[in-house]
């Protein structure tokens, strides 16, 4: 399999998109990993597997319609194996293997059945332990990367801080032809509405130029005007705080002028199709309680 994946939004051919099936039980407050998730499971509203389970067939369905090819990870029984994108993520024509939390690296193993049919020598893992990234935190665009940071001194502590700044210069090591910018992000384990537990939590890229963005999940205000400049004000789509919250800017796309979309984004949904977007509307509103939507549950191999 030759891989290509130069940016968010070239026509997507090949991608893998996650599993609900024998995602396990409801987990313990200790063992989860975001406070939206937390939220849920206090609440006792945490999502059903029978209903993950259809949310991602209808994405299944979607992408059927568009002739993409979808590879989908072996099962591991009583295990959560929806968010793809966590666990690797390609550039270019290279495959790299995330450094995430220890307890999720038989996730990796799942898809290593995809990963056998990539060259070897475009198979990359971090040299090292301490090296973190995770795939919802880094976006190429063109001859630019994007990659969701956490700069605070409790990093360390921070579980809902994903990717370091030594993940951020390994990815750039790979990379010196690219622009390699990097955004602090707002982190929180206590409120999930202040929490950008990965970039595309608070921004990404759709159709020709434009993007979705939350300005308050930036730490630093510098790094919200680097995107404002870049695409001009005019072309961003601003979200609220709530929409953050709903994981609005956690769709994605199957090309420039198609986004598959959660049904009850409404605002997005009306914006994106003013511009000429055609928005196939699925409903993904249980997923969204781990605080994961779209993009988390997909990741593309091939874009033309």
């Amino acid at each position: 399999m030759k891989l290509n994946i130069q940016n968010e939004t070239s026509r997507l051919r090949a991608v893998v998109l996650g599993t609900a099936i024998s995602n396990g039980p409801v987990p313990k407050i200790e063992e989860a990993y975001d406070p939206k998730s937390i939220e849920h499971i206090k609440a006792g509203t945490y999502p059903k597997e029978s209903d993950m389970i259809s949310e991602m067939e209808a994405v299944a369905k979607v992408f059927e319609k568009y002739d993409v090819k979808v590879f989908r990870p072996e099962i591991i029984e009583n295990y959560n194996q929806i968010f793809a994108r966590d666990i690797g993520l390609v550039i270019e024509d290279t495959f790299i293997k995330s450094n995430i939390l220890p307890d999720r690296e038989k996730e990796i193993k799942a898809i290593q059945y995809v990963i056998d049919q990539i060259n070897p020598n475009k198979v990359y893992k971090a040299p090292s332990e301490d090296i973190h990234f995770e795939g919802g935190d880094i976006m190429i665009h063109n001859d630019h990367i994007f990659i969701g940071t956490y700069k605070a001194e409790d990093y360390s502590d921070c579980i809902v801080a994903r990717t370091n700044m030594k993940g951020v210069a390994y990815i750039r090591s790979l990379f010196p032809k690219k622009i390699v910018k990097e955004f602090d992000l707002n982190k929180s384990m206590d409120d999930p509405r202040d929490n950008a537990l990965h970039l595309d939590c608070c921004f990404q890229p759709v159709g020709k130029n434009k993007a979705i963005i939350h300005k308050e999940g930036f730490r630093n205000l510098d790094d919200y005007k680097y995107l404002v400049d870049f695409f001009g004000n005019e072309n961003l789509f601003h979200i609220t705080r709530d929409e953050m919250y709903y994981m609005n800017s956690n769709i994605f796309s199957i090309s420039e002028d198609i986004v598959i979309s959660e049904k009850g984004f409404t605002r997005l949904n009306t914006w994106l199709r003013s511009l000429g977007i055609t928005v196939e509307e699925v409903p993904y509103s249980e997923i969204a309680k781990q605080e994961g939507l779209l993009r988390c549950s997909t990741m593309p191999l091939i874009r033309d």
